[in-house]
């Protein structure tokens, strides 16, 4: 990384961090302030603040130990890998009903990264392979996100009204049609994408949620248009299923 973007005060405190995760209850402030060459001043600064984000615990004896939101982001950091375990298992399944691929996405901003696919057979292999990026306003898993993100938020993520890239003819091409759309997926419980991210194909798509209802992946199944007329309502019931289990997986973990 280019260090005019680095950011002296959060090596810092992963420095702390990892200090403490060596040594729980075991270091005070000074100890800490010896070991990593920070001075005492910096040190409490950095710890007070620490603290105050439950990221570390100042312990009777005034050593420290690891916070709870530590806990809660390693959680969430492996709760993810369990989702796309789950999802193989699950999805395996559903694509032999459907007969076609099955794929599982997150939203980063306003973009989906694809997680995982269960593939069938096909003369024509789907460009959504895992770590792949579309536009997330192009496809239905996109929107399926996209519907529950706050509107704050989702001002910021589409501040002009004018939405690119354009990647079909009949891509969304602003924001207003989007919000349209959103308002559809929230009533309905799932999106849909009609040769708006590649031409020829068609897809379904519903939210995947955590434990506290929110909305974390979406997953999807894309068939070709000709396809679609006869299959789309078993689609939307299969996938719309799949995501149900999902989310009380996610409840239980």
């Amino acid at each position: 990384m280019d260090k005019k973007y680095w950011v002296p005060a959060l090596e810092k405190s992963d420095l702390v961090l990892q200090a403490i995760s060596e040594q729980p209850s075991g270091l005070k402030l000074i100890d800490l302030s010896k070991r990593l060459g920070i001075n005492k001043s910096s040190m409490f600064s950095l710890l007070a603040t620490m603290e105050a984000l439950d990221w570390v615990v100042r312990e009777d004896d005034a050593t420290y130990s690891l916070g709870s939101k530590l806990g809660y982001i390693g959680n969430a950091f492996f709760k993810q890998f369990s989702l796309i375990d789950r999802f193989r298992k699950e999805a395996s399944v559903t694509k032999h009903v459907l007969k076609e691929t099955i794929q599982l996405a997150k939203l980063e901003r306003n973009e989906v990264l694809y997680l995982a696919k269960e593939e069938m057979p096909s003369p024509v292999r789907l460009s959504s392979e895992p770590g792949i990026k579309f536009p997330a306003h192009a496809t239905a898993l996109g929107k399926a996100m996209l519907a529950w993100v706050d509107e704050p938020d989702f001002g910021t993520l589409y501040a002009s009204e004018t939405l690119d890239p354009c990647l079909t003819p009949h891509t969304l091409q602003k924001r207003s049609d989007l919000i349209r759309q959103l308002e559809d997926v929230r009533t309905n419980g799932y999106a849909y994408d009609l040769q708006e991210a590649v031409m020829g194909f068609c897809c379904v798509a519903a939210p995947v949620r955590s434990g506290n209802g929110k909305v974390v992946a979406a997953i999807s199944c894309s068939m070709f248009q000709h396809e679609w007329e006869a299959k789309r309502d078993l689609a939307r019931n299969e996938i719309c299923a799949l995501a149900e289990r999902l989310s009380q997986y996610q409840t239980t973990t």
